[in-house]
């Protein structure tokens, strides 16, 4: 798991991001590990909330996209090779 200290300043977090890094993944023993993570330290309340949280997220950078927002500079310059390595510019 990858914090880059991030994760140090939210309660929790290491477990948090554990699950976010999981879901984002999509690897299902991952998935399951970081949700029983989840689940034992902070409880089902919390893990429904993470999970609408991850979910919130997602949904916010696909209606930006849908709607055409354009992409910041510094996302643009930080993404260029990737974007480019999957030809993600050809859907505009």
């Amino acid at each position: 798991m990858t914090t880059d200290g991030a994760a140090d300043s939210v309660p929790h977090g290491e477990v948090l991001m554990f699950l976010v890094e999981a879901v984002h993944s999509g690897e299902e023993s991952a998935i399951a590990t970081a949700r029983l993570a989840v689940r034992d330290t902070l409880g089902d309340a919390a893990f429904v909330d993470a999970c609408a949280t991850i979910a919130s997220f997602s949904a916010v950078v696909k209606i930006a996209d849908g709607a055409g927002i354009p992409l910041e500079d510094y996302k643009e310059e930080a993404t260029r090779e990737m974007r480019s390595e999957f030809a993600i510019n050809q859907f505009q």
